[in-house]
């Protein structure tokens, strides 16, 4: 029977975390299609958290002190590891009850698997699934070595889902370590799981991603963090592959510019626009840095 590392990280959560919890040991197949190994790590809570996981009978694991960011939970976590395969969960992702057992059934096809997921805003409370559009009428769609790869290296809008809370890989990968400098970035991870290798999408959203007001990819230091080290880490690939570097340098700044214009510092706004591509639509967003970024704010999601 295949075992199946779940790394779960967490920090202030106390009122999700059950739900949280509840979701990833309730699991269909556990025990009968597979074994579930949940590893948590805390960094360093000030809230219930930690007597949440004691209620729950979890041993868990602690960074000592604060890290900023759940990289260095999931390195602790990836090196204590012993499953055949091993997901990773947010302390804020609800899984559905089928998402391992459905992940696990086409594991034959490639070493790494994704899915889709329902993004819930709390603002609105809207549920909207987000599946990908090449996914109509088929179960999985396969992707062919190095596909994933290039298209995330680009910063393609296109292409497999690759948010973590989606990916069950191989214990092959379990070395592959998330940057701890900023604790937060995990742009680089995902290039260096993909690179030179093939991997395959089930086509059905299988948990659930909370994003609040205060969400992470808001936060200017975040972005500052993203901005710097996603620019540090595509240059590794650049000998192999200028084009792709290219394209994703630009979007990159494209990306920080578009979200100093939603925070409304347009001349910031401005400077990253500049280093980004030159066509239509961006130079349209440029003009309006200078007046009618508001009617654009309102009809238009700029950013996220």
């Amino acid at each position: 029977m295949k075992r199946i590392s779940v790394i779960l990280t967490t920090f202030n959560c106390e009122n999700q975390l059950q739900d949280v919890l509840d979701s990833i040991k309730n699991q269909e197949g556990v025990n009968t299609l597979f074994q579930l190994e949940l590893l948590v790590v805390d960094d360093c809570s000030s809230d219930a958290t930690r007597n949440i996981l004691k209620e729950n009978n979890i041993k868990f694991y602690s960074t000592n002190k604060n890290s900023g960011g759940p990289n260095k939970g999931r390195n602790l976590a990836l090196k204590k590891s012993t499953g055949d395969y091993i997901c990773i969960a947010d302390h804020d992702d609800i899984w559905l009850p089928d998402k391992l057992q459905k992940l696990l059934s086409v594991t034959h096809l490639a070493s790494i698997v994704s899915s889709g997921y329902f993004l819930f805003e709390h603002a609105t409370s809207k549920k909207i699934k987000r599946v990908n559009k090449s996914c109509k009428g088929t179960t999985y769609i396969t992707y062919s070595k190095n596909q994933t790869f290039l298209s995330k290296l680009s910063k393609s809008y296109n292409g497999q889902e690759t948010y973590l809370g989606s990916l069950l890989f191989d214990k092959s990968f379990k070395n592959l370590l998330f940057e701890e400098k900023y604790g937060m970035v995990d742009f680089d991870w995902v290039l260096k799981l993909f690179h030179n290798q093939k991997s395959v999408e089930f086509c059905d959203a299988l948990y659930i991603r909370k994003v609040k007001n205060d969400n992470l990819s808001l936060n200017e230091r975040y972005r500052i963090n993203d901005y710097s080290y996603s620019l540090h880490s595509i240059l590794e690939y650049e000998h192999l592959y200028p084009k792709e570097v290219s394209i994703s340098k630009m979007k990159i700044n494209g990306s920080m510019a578009r979200y100093y214009y939603l925070m409304g510092d347009m001349k910031k706004s401005r400077k990253y626009f500049l280093k980004s591509s030159r066509d239509f639509k961006t130079m349209l967003y440029l003009i309006t840095t200078f007046v009618g970024s508001k009617i654009v704010k309102k009809y238009f999601k700029v950013f996220g």
